[in-house]
C-alpha cells in the first residue's frame, strides 16, 4: 500500500522524484476544491481563474456533475465502442442537439489533441489530399500529427521530426491563405481564438473568408474548439456564433471542458465529411467510456440549468468595465471567459506571481504582456471583484 502524504513540501518533493518534468508547476498542493475556489493540502483557499487549463467549466466538483459520476460508476465505468450504450447514444445526441447547423455525427476520444489528429484524419478521409493548413501563432497538442500542426514558439521544434504536409499562414489574412490552400490541401484547420499566442482572434470577415475559400477549392474547414468550445465564449462553440461571422466550420474539434475534468474529447462533423468515413477508418479504446459520457452529459445539463451561457456574458461586460480604469492595461482580449489581459510592458509573469501571493490563479501565454484568464463559466462578479482589487494592488506594488 503506497502510504498518504502529508504536506506540501513532502508532497513536491515526492512528484518530483516520481514523475517525470512536464510543466512548470505552481508552489501549491491542491486537495478539494467547489465552483471557482479550490483548497490546498494545508487548507488554503485560492480564487481559480485558470480552471485547470479551461477545464473546470462548470465549476470545481459542481454536484450535478458529481452525482451523475457516482451514479455511473456504481453501474459501469467502461466497456469499448464494440458494444451499443445507452449513456453513449444521449451524449452524442445532446452534442448534435446544442451543435450548429449542420453539424450532425460525433467521433468520441480522450483528449484535445486526440480529436485533433482524428479531425485532420478524416478531412484526408474525405477530400483524398494530405496537406492541412494551419497559422501563425497556432497550438493544436502534442501527439505527432498535432503538434506538426503547430506553429507556437518552440513547440513544434519539440515533435521532430514533423509529420510532412504542414502549411504555415498567417492568422488574420486571408491573402495569406489563398496563397498557400491549393488543389493538395485537404483541411485548413485554426483556433478561432489563438488562447496560448496571448489570446488573438481575428474579425468575423477572417472567418467567412475562410468559410469561401473552402467551399470554392473543396478543402474541409476545422475549428479547433478546445477551448473556445462547451460555452466559454458565451454561446455554446464559437462556431456560428456573430463573432465567426455566423459560420460552421466542417469539423469542430472538443476537449478540456467537455467532462468537467473528466479526460473527454470528441470530433463534431458535417454529414458530407461523416458520409467518406467508413467502417475501421478511425478507431479509440477508451473514447465514448460510460463514465466520460455521463460526465459530458452532466455537464452540458449543468451549464444549462443554472443558465452559464448567460452568465458568462454579463461577467465578461462586468470585468471589462472594472478593468478599464486601470492604466498599465492596453486593452482586454477575447471572448466570453476566454481573455488575455494585455499590459503595455512585458510584466504578465510577475503579475501572475504577485496575483498567487494574494491567492488567486491566473496564467500566461507566449506573448509576455497577457495574463490568461479561463475561470470556471460560474465565476461571479463579485469574485470578478476580489480579482480586480488583487489585480489593483499588484500592478501598484511594482
Amino acid at each position: 500500500m503506497v502510504k498518504t502524504i502529508v504536506g506540501f513540501e513532502e508532497i513536491a518533493a515526492r512528484e518530483e522524484r516520481f514523475q517525470l518534468a512536464t510543466y512548470q508547476k505552481l508552489p501549491l498542493a491542491i486537495g478539494r476544491g467547489r465552483g471557482s475556489w479550490i483548497e490546498t493540502e494545508d487548507g488554503q483557499r485560492y480564487l481559480d481563474l485558470y480552471g485547470g487549463h479551461a477545464v473546470a467549466a462548470t465549476g470545481h466538483c459542481h454536484p450535478h456533475v458529481v452525482a451523475a459520476l457516482k451514479k455511473q460508476a456504481e453501474k459501469l465505468l467502461f466497456y469499448s465502442n464494440v458494444v451499443y450504450s445507452e449513456v453513449r447514444a444521449r451524449a452524442a445526441e445532446k452534442l448534435v442537439q446544442i451543435a450548429p447547423s449542420p453539424i450532425s455525427k460525433v467521433f468520441f476520444c480522450n483528449s484535445g489533441t486526440e480529436a485533433n489528429e482524428n479531425a485532420m484524419r478524416m478531412a484526408r478521409l474525405a477530400t483524398g489530399r494530405e496537406r492541412i493548413v494551419t497559422f501563425t501563432g497556432s497550438f493544436h497538442g502534442r501527439t505527432a500529427d498535432a503538434i506538426s500542426a503547430t506553429f507556437l514558439g518552440k513547440y513544434r521544434e519539440l515533435g521532430r521530426p514533423n509529420v510532412p504536409g504542414h502549411i504555415c499562414a498567417e492568422f488574420g489574412s486571408i491573402e495569406s491563405v489563398r496563397r498557400v490552400a491549393d488543389e493538395s490541401v485537404a483541411a485548413i484547420m485554426l483556433e478561432p481564438i489563438q488562447s496560448m499566442a496571448g489570446v488573438r482572434m481575428a474579425g468575423p470577415e477572417f472567418y467567412r473568408g475562410l468559410r469561401q475559400i473552402c467551399d470554392e477549392r473543396g478543402i474541409v474547414l476545422i475549428f479547433d474548439e478546445v477551448q473556445t468550445g462547451v460555452g466559454r465564449t458565451g454561446s455554446w462553440f464559437f462556431a456560428g456564433s456573430e463573432a465567426a461571422g455566423g459560420i460552421v466550420p466542417d469539423i469542430i474539434t472538443l476537449a478540456k471542458a467537455l467532462g468537467s475534468g473528466l479526460p473527454v474529447g470528441a470530433c463534431l462533423v458535417t454529414e458530407n465529411v461523416a458520409a467518406q468515413i467508413k467502417t475501421n477508418d478511425l478507431g479509440t479504446t477508451f473514447g465514448g467510456g460510460m463514465l466520460a459520457m455521463s460526465a459530458v452529459i452532466a455537464t452540458l445539463e449543468a451549464i444549462e440549468r443554472d443558465n452559464m451561457l448567460e452568465n458568462v456574458k454579463l461577467v465578461e461586460t462586468y470585468l471589462r468595465a472594472r478593468l478599464a480604469h486601470l492604466p498599465e492595461i492596453e486593452e482586454v482580449r477575447g471572448k466570453g471567459l476566454l481573455l488575455g489581459v494585455k499590459f503595455k510592458e512585458e510584466i504578465a509573469a510577475h503579475v501572475q506571481k504577485e496575483l498567487l501571493d494574494r491567492k488567486i490563479i491566473t496564467g500566461t501565454s507566449s506573448d509576455a504582456r497577457v495574463l490568461r484568464l479561463l475561470p470556471p463559466l460560474c465565476l461571479t462578479c463579485d469574485e470578478v471583484e476580489l480579482f480586480v482589487e488583487a489585480l489593483g494592488d499588484a500592478l501598484g506594488g511594482r
